[in-house]
């Protein structure tokens, strides 16, 4: 078991490594919904692999991570905000909100309406069909 917290603890201390970075590229503002002045943590986007990698994770705050974590709870129209995040420069940030819009697409209509104008080359497709949140 001891084994198991050791590689927890590298891990995590892996992911802090780049907060700096994270922080630097998000503006200290969440990277899905734009919230500043809140505590934001770091969010591996799936599929997770064995090491971490920067540029697969986000910064978001905890609203948006609590909404991830439950997202047929979570109001549909808080992901509103992905609407101009889905042409993010950024892929992690891309393939994200895909997959939230997708997850509350039978729910919130607008959210189809995003996606149909959405485009995905063949590996964002597949990593977002692989990350099914």
């Amino acid at each position: 078991m001891a084994k198991g917290i050791d590689n927890h603890n590298k891990r995590q201390n892996d992911l802090k490594s780049f907060g700096k970075d994270l922080a630097r590229r998000s503006g200290s503002k969440c990277e899905l919904c734009s919230a500043s002045g809140v505590s934001l943590e770091i969010f591996e986007v799936p599929p997770v692999k064995q090491e971490p990698d920067f540029e697969k994770c986000l910064f978001i705050c905890q609203t948006c991570s609590s909404g991830i974590a439950s997202i047929k709870k979570m109001n549909p129209d808080h992901w509103r905000c992905l609407t101009d995040k889905v042409w993010s420069e950024t892929p992690s940030v891309k393939i994200v909100s895909v997959m939230i819009l997708r997850a509350v697409n039978s729910r919130a209509s607008w959210a189809g309406d995003v996606l149909d104008e959405v485009y995905l080359d063949d590996d964002e497709e597949s990593w977002a069909a692989a990350g099914l949140l």
